[in-house]
């Protein structure tokens, strides 16, 4: 599947994954949010850049146990459960959130 920006074309795995994380920006996340039916609003972007910050920090991700914690720890107990986490991303926030951050795919997302 490729993403296109402007006059660029992204390449991602068969998920949707990029396979380049260099190649995210935020019109990049805008245009993958559109392709898995997300309108971004605010609480997307703030968990989004939470997640790029996490695996910049630990060079890894986080299974969703981990993730929500951390979640938790960093933007309040509010914010860190998973019924906030899946009225964002419904469909798997852990795999959402990497998906749309332009990171690698979760090692434990199916």
């Amino acid at each position: 599947m490729d993403v296109t920006n402007q006059d660029l074309r992204l390449e991602t795995t068969e998920q949707g994954f990029l396979i380049d994380p260099a190649d995210w920006n935020e019109d990049v996340a805008e245009q993958l949010a559109a392709l898995n039916h997300i309108k971004l609003n605010a609480e997307h972007w703030e968990i989004i850049l939470f997640i790029r910050r996490y695996y910049q920090q630990f060079k890894h991700l986080p299974n969703a146990r981990v993730f929500t914690k951390a979640v938790a720890k960093e933007l309040g107990e509010a914010k860190g459960n998973s019924r906030y986490l899946h009225k964002l991303f419904p469909d798997g926030p852990l795999k959402y959130a990497c998906k749309l951050a332009g990171l690698p795919k979760p090692p434990t997302c199916l």
